[in-house]
């Protein structure tokens, strides 16, 4: 018999749709490990980046693009792993190295675990990308936890205007006799 009501209720359904919680995030991952890492790339506005099935990825799970030297200027890429099982060091190193293979100009690291105080000094050691607003650290380490609280990844924003329009003289209304009198009572 189903249990109606109370805490084993939770074993007669199946809970579908986006994770809101991290405890959420960890069951997601812990069930597909793929429809975690897309909804994780969604939390910061990345996108997947290639296939979204197994195989190599080169170290890039996704992808968030930017222009910071107007519209004309070169669009520029930060790179994201995700990550759901234990950090290990390496990890950081790679996306180091994955970020200066792809010429992109930072990276972000998204995991469950916090990292430890020598991942980010590892970080911090790849210094900064410098924008119109400012220095951004170069290598980025958020949790997901920190993300569903609402921390978001420090870098230029994507939709920014650069050149301020020209003021433009106002048209002056002129006024005009219409070929016909008044309208008719």
């Amino acid at each position: 018999m189903i249990d109606r009501y109370g805490p084993k209720i939770t074993d007669s359904f199946r809970v579908i749709g986006e994770p809101t919680t991290a405890d959420d995030a960890a069951a997601l991952a812990a069930e597909d490990f793929f429809q975690f890492q897309a909804w994780a790339l969604g939390l910061i506005g990345a996108r997947p980046a290639g296939e979204t099935k197994k195989g190599g990825d080169k170290g890039i799970d996704g992808q968030l693009f930017f222009h910071d030297e107007g519209q004309g200027g070169a669009t520029k890429q930060i790179i994201v792993s995700v990550k759901a099982g234990h950090l290990a060091p390496t990890f950081v190193r790679d996306l180091i190295g994955t970020v200066a293979n792809e010429d992109a100009e930072m990276g972000v690291l998204l995991s469950f675990e916090q990292p430890t105080p020598g991942m980010r000094a590892t970080a911090a050691s790849a210094g900064f990308y410098t924008s119109p607003w400012g220095k951004h650290p170069k290598i980025q380490l958020l949790t997901i936890g920190e993300l569903l609280l609402g921390k978001r990844i420090d870098y230029p924003p994507s939709n920014a205007t650069f050149q301020q329009a020209q003021p433009v003289e106002p048209v002056k209304a002129e006024s005009y006799e219409l070929p016909f009198g008044p309208p008719a009572e």
